[in-house]
C-alpha cells in the first residue's frame, strides 16, 4: 500500500486544516486572501493533484459553510478555479529553479497575480451565467459580471502579487524543514 511518510502528511493536514480555517473566516478586507497561496504550496510541494484536490474540496466547504452564506451557482467555478491554482503549484514544481533570488521572488509574484486573474475572470464568468439565467443576455451579462467584479479583481490580484512575493519561499523552506525535504510518495508497510 502506498502511503505518505508521517511528517509530510502531518504538514499537509495542517496545511489543509489551515486553508479551511483561513477561508471560513471573515475578512476585514475583502479579496485579500491566503488560501490561493497555501493551495499553491500544497501543490509546488506535494504536486498538482494533491494541490488541486485541496483546492476544489477547500471552496466546496466554503460553498456551504462561507460566513457570507451559500455559493449558490458560483459554486462549481469557485471549485475550478481554486483547482487550478493547486494544479498550476504542481506544474510550477517541475519548471522551477532552486533560486530564491530576486528574479524567483518576483516570478512568483506574477503567477500568483496571474493565477489570481485566471480566478477571477472563472468566477466572474460563474456570476455572468447567474445573471444569463435570470434573463440577462449572454454579451450584457458577461460585461456586467467583468465591470463590476473590476474592483475587487483588482484588489484581489494585486494583494496576492504581494502575499506569493513575500511569503512562497520562506513557507517552503519551512515546509522543507518540518518534513526533512521529503514529499515523495513511498511504499511502506502497514501492520495488519
Amino acid at each position: 500500500m502506498k502511503a505518505l511518510a508521517t511528517r509530510p502528511l502531518a504538514v499537509l493536514t495542517i496545511l489543509s486544516a489551515l486553508c479551511l480555517a483561513i477561508q471560513l473566516t471573515p475578512r476585514p478586507i475583502p479579496n485579500v486572501e491566503f488560501t490561493s497561496l497555501l493551495v499553491f504550496i500544497v501543490g509546488s510541494f506535494f504536486g498538482g493533484f494533491i494541490g488541486g484536490v485541496l483546492g476544489a474540496l477547500v471552496m466546496l466547504a466554503n460553498g456551504f459553510l462561507s460566513p457570507w452564506g451559500l455559493a449558490g451557482l458560483m459554486l462549481p467555478f469557485q471549485i475550478i478555479g481554486m483547482g487550478f491554482v493547486g494544479l498550476a503549484g504542481g506544474l510550477y514544481r517541475k519548471t522551477r529553479k532552486n533560486s530564491t533570488g530576486v528574479s524567483s521572488v518576483a516570478e512568483t509574484g506574477i503567477l500568483g497575480a496571474f493565477l489570481t486573474l485566471v480566478y477571477d475572470i472563472i468566477t466572474n464568468f460563474g456570476f455572468s451565467v447567474a445573471l444569463m439565467l435570470t434573463g440577462v443576455a449572454p454579451l450584457p451579462a458577461i460585461i456586467t459580471a467583468l465591470v463590476s467584479g473590476a474592483p475587487f479583481s483588482l484588489i484581489h490580484v494585486g494583494s496576492n502579487l504581494l502575499i506569493f512575493s513575500a511569503a512562497f519561499f520562506p513557507l517552503t523552506r519551512a515546509m522543507k524543514e518540518l518534513t526533512g525535504g521529503e514529499t515523495k510518495w513511498r511504499r511502506e508497510s502497514l501492520p495488519t
